[in-house]
């Protein structure tokens, strides 16, 4: 008798979805799927608005990573204008940029995964959370707040606001930084590099008591994709589309984001709001010795800080660069880390990174110039602005008539770029666990820390935040429930 498993809500993301896991007759795990169970509508209406208007409207979409919105926003109208901001524009973009990374990171592994990951997966559910971390272990939700504090202040120096700020527009930036507030971002930042330094000594340190997780949480063979340098570096802001297979070949090495239509295809199903991109075929994969092109769903590809490090071939920074090494000898050599559990090690690298990247940009000279902004008319029908967001790449596509209104809008969000690898990760955990049909408490957060593993963020790909308690509800064949588990 085949029963099904409901887990609804997912707790501690950003969003409200449910997973349901399905058993054969035999009671074991068949299959499980990750459902995003609402809808927004974000892209529809959209039109008839002027692209002007898009950074400050979109940016609204959420209020965890509304930055990323601001930057593919601002650069897709960049774009419509056919222009080339300031570098100094530029220059402070980034700064914005890479303070994002550092707080919603900093979100993920403390505040949203750091209970699972101090207090256990099997700890008990009531205080398996913030509070249970503060009373537990005070100093390490101390350092979550003060290192998120720092990008959110970052953001709000530069911005005027921490959340929803209307600095970032088409061609530049409305104000330029001050003397006063780079050496207040400067005078921050040696705290927050001693906060990722004992952040990754702590990360490290558990692996011993995660080697189930290390095996099956999202260990499998995918694509990865994400933006690098023109050299081949990691890159948040700007550059070139890479794509690497689960063997580190590179099938796509340097694609000017633009083009991302030749290579992306954006499949639906049924049970779903959110969409399934993949990689499709494209010429030069063709090309090679008449290999199988890839299609839906076998172009299942990963983005977010795991597929950057997998895709770039160095940092470009010293102390992140010293951790890429060690974080490439988790793989086989010349091979991508597969596992997703390390989703937390690539965003603590990615933070150094940031920090790294924002001291470096604060010693320009030319960080306080004033000319931060280009001035021009619609020049171009289409603009597409990419971006890397926290959760991978991000894309904003508008279709304009000659007056600069919206008639199409499309946006691709790193969550549903995750969408695929995140069923087949659910799956690959339900299927290590799940025997007979038994579940515990434990095993539903396992489950659920497969999800968190990527950060989904429901918000920006379809919904708004959800509640916090979960049901699960086990059902026969005939549709009888048959037993049912509630967490408070």
């Amino acid at each position: 008798m085949s029963k099904t498993i409901l887990i609804d809500p997912v707790t501690r993301i950003e969003g409200h979805a449910k997973i349901t896991i399905h058993l054969d007759e035999d009671g074991q795990v068949a299959d499980a799927r990750f459902h995003v169970t609402e809808f927004r509508g974000f892209e529809k209406f959209c039109e008839g608005r002027s692209f002007w208007e898009m950074p400050g409207i979109t940016a609204r979409i959420c209020g965890i990573c509304p930055v990323s919105h601001l930057m593919a926003s601002a650069k897709a109208g960049d774009a419509i204008l056919g222009i080339h901001i300031p570098p100094t524009a530029a220059k402070l973009r980034r700064l914005m940029n890479w303070a994002q990374i550092v707080q919603s990171h900093t979100l993920s592994f403390f505040h949203l995964s750091g209970p699972d990951l101090l207090l256990g997966m099997d700890s008990d559910p009531a205080k398996r959370n913030l509070m249970g971390l503060v009373e537990k272990y005070p100093d390490v939700a101390r350092n979550g707040i003060r290192l998120r504090r720092f990008g959110q202040k970052v953001i709000e120096i530069l911005g005027g606001r921490s959340v929803h700020p209307a600095w970032v527009v088409p061609g530049g930036v409305r104000e330029p930084l001050s003397d006063e507030n780079r050496s207040k971002i400067r005078r921050m930042l040696p705290e927050a590099f001693d906060i990722v330094g004992l952040a990754l000594d702590m990360l490290k340190d558990s692996f011993d008591h995660f080697r189930d997780e290390e095996a099956m949480y999202g260990n499998f063979p995918s694509l990865y994709m994400g933006l690098v340098t023109p050299d081949g570096g990691l890159e948040h802001y700007d550059g070139l589309l890479r794509v690497v297979d689960s063997d580190g070949a590179v099938l796509e090495a340097g694609l000017p984001p633009a083009r991302f239509r030749e290579i992306l295809g954006e499949a639906v199903e049924p049970w779903s709001y959110l969409k399934f991109p993949y990689y499709k075929p494209a010429a030069i994969r063709e090309a090679q010795g008449g290999r199988s092109t890839l299609h839906y769903p076998a172009g299942m590809y990963r983005v977010g800080p795991l597929a950057r490090l997998n895709v770039c071939d160095f940092a470009g920074t010293p102390r992140a660069d010293a951790e890429l090494r060690e974080f490439r000898r988790l793989a086989p050599r010349g091979r991508p880390v597969a596992n997703s559990f390390h989703y937390h090690y690539a965003r603590l690298i990615e933070i150094l990174y940031a920090l790294e990247r924002i001291a470096e940009t604060l010693d320009d000279p030319s960080i306080t110039d004033k000319r931060i902004r280009a001035h021009a008319e619609v020049n171009n029908m289409i603009g597409v602005g990419v971006s890397e967001a926290p959760r991978g790449t991000l894309f904003h596509e508008y279709h304009v008539d000659e007056n600069g209104i919206l008639r199409k809008v499309n946006l691709i969000i790193a969550t549903g770029q995750n969408n695929l690898a995140m069923n087949r990760t659910v799956k690959q955990i339900a299927q290590y666990h799940i025997k007979d049909g038994k579940v515990t408490e434990g095993v539903l957060n396992r489950i659920e820390h497969g999800i968190r593993l990527y950060d989904p963020c429901l918000s920006c790909s379809t919904h708004a935040v959800g509640q916090m308690p979960m049901v699960v509800e086990v059902y026969d064949a005939g549709g009888v429930l048959v037993d049912r588990v509630k967490r408070e």
